[in-house]
């Protein structure tokens, strides 16, 4: 696994662009400089992320979206495991 997170990624199961490897290390989101927890989507390249509208709910039980175009910088939030499944981490050896 690359260091890049996906161009798109969605924490839906039921999207096709659910990847749970990425989703295990964490995925932040920088929304035009600010940190964003409730996202629900984003693609970097088309610059939106979809957002939860409050509470209510679509016919189908899953949660209302708003999407919200701006400049869109996903990170990693936990460091990338080495070959043989352990964490890296800087200064150990």
């Amino acid at each position: 696994m690359s260091d890049t997170p996906p161009d798109r990624l969605s924490v839906n199961p039921r999207s096709p662009l659910y990847v749970a490897e990425v989703l295990q290390r964490g995925v932040g989101i920088r929304f035009n400089g600010v940190e964003k927890t409730n996202v629900e989507e984003y693609c970097v390249s088309e610059g939106w992320i979809k957002v939860a509208a409050g509470r209510s709910l679509d016919r189908n039980g899953m949660p209302m979206t708003l999407k919200l175009k701006g400049q869109v910088e996903p990170y990693f939030q936990n460091p990338a495991a080495d070959a043989a499944g352990n964490d890296v981490a800087e200064g150990e050896a």
